[in-house]
């Protein structure tokens, strides 16, 4: 993970190039659009309420998918008892470790993805490959022209999406219940915001998609944030102090954040509170965007975020 970072920053030390406006190789050029509007606080309450039980979930995909559908993967699960794994799986490498549950305790069905697995090449591959491309027509049968998204990104999602949406159109039918989250952390955040778009483009429109991304690198460029935007409300991105992975792939090369980003900027070490800031519009100057590759800290990428919660394989003991 941390080599892989670290490649990440050095790819954003150009960030701040001249656009240029001619795609080459699939490699698109120039930025988006910036909001300068002031942040506000979040509250303490509305972080337990809308973003940790999320966070729990992520946590839990970087754990062995048969430890996972036993629910005997240690703390990570015991956090999240209650819920009733309807499938899990994942090779660390091309296919992430994911699951899909359902939630009594919010009437929800989740899916969460694990991110980069530093000890695959092959799960590596899955975030290098950041040449931009059209969203696949079957699975994303309302994405407009001009929508283009990360390649690596894409492959990913696509390995597991017809398991994803058969399960849970299957587990919405059985349950009754009206409401889907998707999750994750880094590559995983990735792989969920995709799995959002998907499952609110092939779902019932009485059906609510959350999306609560941790470590979210940018997906696609400003036609892909604009869609995002129009599709959730609520959609949620996570960005923890100087994390460099926000920041990357880097904007000039015609990358865009949605809105929704929430930026924790100090964590105690004692109680494990966060201070986070609600950051309006899409690549808020005040938020993530501040952080700068020479100034950039690895290890909020992992974590703590809030609640004392890490993510990655160290935070999963089985």
């Amino acid at each position: 993970m941390l080599r892989f970072i670290t490649f990440l920053s050095a790819v954003s030390l150009f960030s701040f190039a001249a656009p240029v406006p001619t795609p080459l190789f699939g490699i698109h050029f120039g930025a988006g659009t910036s909001s300068d509007a002031k942040p506000t606080t979040l509250s303490q309450a509305t972080i337990s309420s809308q973003l940790l039980r999320p966070a729990l979930f992520s946590r839990v995909a970087y754990c062995s998918a048969p430890s996972v559908t036993a629910l005997n993967c240690g703390a990570p699960c015991d956090a999240v008892k209650g819920i009733s794994v309807v499938t899990a799986g994942g090779d660390d490498g091309e296919i992430p470790g994911f699951f899909i549950a359902t939630d009594p305790s919010t009437q929800s069905v989740v899916v969460a993805h694990q991110g980069t697995e530093p000890d695959n090449i092959l799960s590596i591959a899955n975030d290098v490959q950041f040449a931009q491309v059209k969203m696949n027509s079957t699975l994303f049968p309302s994405a407009a022209e001009g929508v283009l998204v990360h390649d690596g990104f894409h492959k990913t999602q696509g390995r597991t999406a017809d398991i994803v949406l058969s399960a849970v159109k299957n587990s919405l039918n059985s349950t009754g219940f009206k409401r889907v989250l998707v999750t994750g952390h880094s590559l995983g955040a990735a792989v969920a915001t995709l799995d959002g778009v998907m499952l609110r483009m092939n779902l019932p429109s009485d059906v609510t998609v959350d999306a609560v991304g941790f470590g979210l690198p940018r997906v696609g460029n400003q036609e892909f944030a604009d869609m995002v935007d129009q599709l959730f409300p609520t959609f949620t991105h996570v960005t923890n102090q100087k994390d460099p992975v926000p920041i990357v792939p880097p904007r000039f090369l015609s990358y865009q954040h949605a809105s929704g980003e929430v930026h924790i900027t100090a964590v105690d070490d004692k109680s494990g509170e966060a201070t986070i800031l609600e950051c309006p519009g899409q690549e808020n100057e005040s938020c993530s965007d501040t952080t700068s590759p020479l100034h950039a800290d690895i290890p909020n990428h992992l974590g703590p975020y809030f609640n004392g919660i890490s993510f990655g394989g160290d935070a999963c003991p089985a």
